[in-house]
This record gives structure tokens, C-alpha cells and sequence, in this order.
């Protein structure tokens, strides 16, 4: 990160704990000005080691005056930089800056009009009158020393400024699309108010990614997690631009393993795609019976995510030995995690509640002898995927749907057994080839089965069943933060089920998943 922050601009978010901050990071990155996400509680040096050149701070599922508020530290508006407050943010910096906060006698939330009172670089080119997304239940009473009043509703403060500090702060969520010039105003604090400059492209990420690899790994030697999927193809492509000596020869070998959880056809499939299309220098291990027999009896979903993480590297630091046998020394293991990865793992979100883990990030074993090069996990799959395509990479690679590490593991509720795989096999496929047919494919973020651990009575050819419940999930997204489920034409879901129920021995029933993420996951383990 150090190489990345000397070469670009940042702007530092100090997340309280909402569930719209990466959403904040996103709004600014798409003005081509990196961002960063921090918990509140990250330290002053924590924050200065991004060379900032402004700072916002996030909203939050709480009050100011609350026992258990998230601490952060007060000197942050002493590092003598812009600083942009929202929501929970606003009264954070009322509060410690010495003004007072209290609870509202009118709660706002969801749609709201604002009022502009007063001239501000924050809402400059806009209108008098504003449409914002409101969620909170206090607001501020006494403005600190050096405040204004520069927008409200008609029953609260809805944004203050202190000029001469370059101290901003609305009530409301610019980052949202309901707030209809949200964009304009995260811009105006960027542009504006902090002096960025949008240097921060693809083409800047991937230089400063490929020499910040060539100094950590020298002239050594690295190896690369390889699902296929579109993450880990992506950091393996940069990362051997990076690793190749002067003669072209690769320092880097990536390794495919065949979990025993992978969908059908894919071993042979992806080893075919990574050699041809990529050019990449592949081994592929088949490691099916070594999963398979770790996941015997597990129905827990962490413990099936921890187990395929540590069994992962396990194999990962078996391939590296053998080719330290024959080539030199391996240090380093490069993995394609991403920014959700790192925050549902490990709730580097402050407050926030830890989602599930990732078996690239939060199931790995706390010890393990090769160092992590994780070059994307500052992205989102939108950047990857942008990243990708300046890498000269082929967008049937680019636009492959994301595929869980623990693979269909977690696609199987209840325990992993042989017999229950080859069913999901059969059925994913179905699922997949007939979104495919429909032309849908790549409209979707994510679509897949599940098989659930569900009996139930049924009827085919005069004869009674009883077999296994199918379900189908299908879900449009951004990043993979959030989600919702997707409304197949029903003549989709007619072909779906009718293939599955007469080609799939072992299941008489197919059901339709209509939960967004939250309050669900796009996955169901």
C-alpha cells in the first residue's frame, strides 16, 4: 500500500459502523480518486499512512451520547485537512468540537427535502431546494464555534460548514442514489474542497501494483491460488507481468486444485482457458479424496469455510516445496481476495459485525509459512474487471459470475457427501446453461442452485418420490456488498425446473429465491 499511496491522492473514510460507507468509497472512486476505508478506531498514524488529502466520516447505527458510541479520535480534525461528516459523522464532529447533540423530536428517515441557506462550495452548482435520503433520530442543537448553517429541513439542522477549517457536514447520505445530486456533492468535497486530482485509473493501478510486487518479492519466487474465476485470474495475469526475468521466463506458478467442490466439467475446462487464453504457467492438483475427507460429517458452514481454508493452503505449501525442490526457493502465495472479502471477513469496518469468512481471507490458518501478496484487495469486482481489461485479458474470463471459494461446499446445506455434489452438478448446470440461453448471463451478478437438505413427497410417471428441494438463486449487484434477487422471465424458471426435476435423479422439487442481500446473503452458507 505504501507504493500506492505515494503515487495517488486518498481519500481516507473512517467507517462508525454504516451499512452505506462502501458505498462512500465507491462514489469516489468513480470520480478516479482512490479511496480507503478505515474502522473509527484506526489510529492517527493508521490514517496519515495513506497521505490523505481529505477525510470523510461515516455514518452509524448509533448516538453520540450512547455508552457504547464508537470511540474515535477527536485530533483527527487537528491533522489539518478537509474533512466531510455524514449523518452519524455530522454529529460526531458537532459533539467533539464542542457543540451539542440530542435526540430529534421529529425522526427523518427515507426520502426528505433540503433546503440550501447559505453559499457553499459543497452544494455549488445546485439547486436551492435538494432530494436526500435521511436515516437518523438525533440531530444537532448548538452549532461548535466557527459553524454555519448551510442546509436544513423543515425540522432539522441538515448541513453545517466551518470555512476556514474546510470542516463540511450533511445530515443526509450523498452517497446513496436516492439522494439525487449525492454524486455532485461527494465531487464538490473532492474536487473542490480537498484539491484532488483524479489520477487514479486503471492503467495507474496497474503500474504501481507491478512495481510494488517487483520490490516485495525481489528476485524470488511465488505461487498463485487459481479458482479460474474472474479475482483470482486477474491477480495472477498482473502479478506474472510483474515476476517475468528478462528473458520471459515466469517466477510465478499458479496452482488450480481440484477441491472435489467445483462445478461440472470446470477442472478441465479452466485448465484449458488459463494455458491457451492466459498464457499462464499452470499445475493443476487434483485433490479431491484430501477435501472430501476433511468435510465428512461437517455441517457447520464456518467450519466448512475454515476447513477448505486451511486444507487450501496445506496443498498450497505441499506444491510450493516441490517446486522449491526443483527451482529454488517459494515465499510468497498470491490470492485474488477483494475488498467485500476483507470486509465480511474481518470486520475491518469498525463496529461492524463480522459476516462470514472468506476461505481466502478469515479461513486462513493463523500460522502459515508463505507471505500473502493480495494485489486487488482494495477493489471492488466492477475495478477487477476494469483492471482486466487494460490487462489485454478476454472477457470471457472478464465476465465469468463469481464463483465461492469454498465452492459448492456451500452450495450444499447440511453435509458435503459425494452423492449430494453429483446432484448440485447436475442441477447448477442446468441453472447456468439455460441463463446462458436466455441471454442473461452477463446481466446477472450471480446465478446458481442450492441444494437444500429437504425431503419432500412427490408424484412422476404415477409413482411416488421422495427426493431432495432445489433452489434457485439468482441475484443483480455491483460489488457483491448488496443485492437483489432478480425477476427471471417466467418462461426461465419454467425451462429451469422442468430440466431439473425430469434430468436430475434425486430431486422432485425446485424452489425460487426472493431474498436481497441484506437482510440475506447472496450465498446460503
Amino acid at each position: 500500500m505504501e507504493t500506492q499511496s505515494k503515487l495517488a491522492q486518498t481519500i481516507v473514510i473512517l467507517d462508525f459502523g454504516a451499512q452505506y460507507t462502501q458505498l462512500i468509497a465507491r462514489r469516489i472512486r468513480e470520480q478516479n480518486v482512490f479511496s480507503v476505508v478505515l474502522p473509527c478506531t484506526a489510529t492517527l498514524d493508521e490514517v496519515k499512512g495513506y497521505t490523505p488529502v481529505g477525510i470523510v466520516l461515516s455514518g452509524a447505527p448509533w448516538s453520540v451520547y450512547d455508552k457504547d458510541a464508537p470511540p474515535a479520535d477527536a485530533r483527527v480534525f487537528e491533522l489539518g485537512m478537509p474533512v466531510l461528516g455524514i449523518c452519524y459523522g455530522l454529529q460526531f464532529m458537532v459533539h467533539a468540537l464542542g457543540g451539542k447533540v440530542r435526540p430529534a423530536d421529529k425522526r427523518e428517515y427515507g426520502h426528505a427535502e433540503v433546503d440550501i441557506v447559505a453559499e457553499s462550495v459543497l452544494f455549488q452548482g445546485l439547486a436551492k431546494r435538494q432530494q436526500v435520503w435521511m436515516s437518523h433520530g438525533d440531530e444537532a442543537l448548538e452549532l461548535p464555534s466557527g459553524f454555519e448553517l448551510i442546509a436544513k429541513t423543515a425540522h432539522a439542522v441538515a448541513g453545517i460548514q466551518n470555512v476556514a477549517k474546510k470542516w463540511y457536514a450533511v445530515q443526509f447520505h450523498p452517497e446513496v442514489h436516492h439522494t439525487r445530486n449525492g454524486t455532485e456533492i461527494l465531487r464538490n468535497f473532492v474536487f473542490e474542497i480537498c484539491g484532488a486530482k483524479p489520477t487514479w485509473t486503471p492503467q495507474h493501478f496497474i503500474d504501481s501494483t507491478v512495481e510494488q510486487v517487483r520490490q516485495q518479492v525481489g528476485s524470488g519466487r511465488a505461487i498463485c491460488a487459481l479458482s479460474g474465476g474472474v479475482d483470482s485470474s486477474v491477480a495472477a495475469v498482473l502479478v506474472d507481468r510483474a515476476l517475468r526475468d528478462a528473458s520471459g521466463k515466469p517466477r510465478l506458478t499458479c496452482i488450480f486444485v481440484d477441491n472435489g467442490v467445483l462445478r461440472k466439467n470446470e477442472f478441465e475446462k479452466v485448465q484449458q482457458t488459463l494455458r491457451d487464453k492466459l498464457g499462464l504457467r499452470l499445475d493443476a492438483v487434483d485433490a479431491t479424496d484430501r477435501f472430501l475427507g476433511k468435510l465428512k460429517g461437517v455441517s457447520d458452514p464456518e467450519t466448512k469455510r475454515k476447513i477448505i481454508g486451511n486444507e487450501f493452503i496445506a496443498v498450497f505449501e505441499d506444491e510450493a516445496h516441490r517446486i522449491e525442490k526443483e527451482e529454488g526457493s517459494v515465499d510468497y502465495l498470491v490470492q485474488g481476495t477483494l475488498y467485500p472479502d476483507v470486509i465480511e471477513s474481518r470486520s475491518v469496518r469498525g463496529p461492524s459485525q463480522v459476516i462470514k469468512s472468506h476461505h481466502n481471507v478469515g479461513g486462513l490458518p493463523e500460522k502459515m509459512k508463505l507471505r500473502l501478496i493480495e494485489p486487488l484487495k482494495d477493489l471492488f469486482k466492477d475495478e477487477v474487471r476494469k483492471i482486466g481489461r487494460d490487462l489485454g485479458m478476454p472477457e470471457e474470463i472478464l465476465r465469468r459470475q463469481p464463483f465461492p471459494g469454498p465452492g459448492l461446499a456451500v452450495r450444499v446445506l447440511g453435509e458435503v457427501t459425494p452423492e449430494r455434489l453429483a446432484v448440485l452438478r447436475e442441477c447448477d448446470d442446468i441453472v447456468v446453461t439455460e441463463i446462458k440461453h436466455a441471454g442473461l448471463y452477463t446481466k446477472i451478478w450471480q446465478s446458481f442452485a442450492v441444494l437444500l437438505p429437504v425431503m419432500s413427497v412427490g408424484v412422476m410417471g404415477d409413482m411416488r418420490t421422495y427426493a431432495y428441494t432445489c433452489a434457485i438463486r439468482a441475484v443483480s449487484s455491483e460489488d457483491g456488498m448488496t443485492a437483489d434477487w432478480v425477476n427471471l422471465p417466467h418462461e426461465v424458471l419454467k425451462n429451469i425446473s422442468t430440466r431439473i426435476v425430469n434430468e436430475v435423479k434425486g430431486v422432485n422439487r425446485v424452489v425460487y429465491d426472493i431474498t436481497s442481500k441484506p437482510p440475506g446473503t447472496i450465498e446460503w452458507e
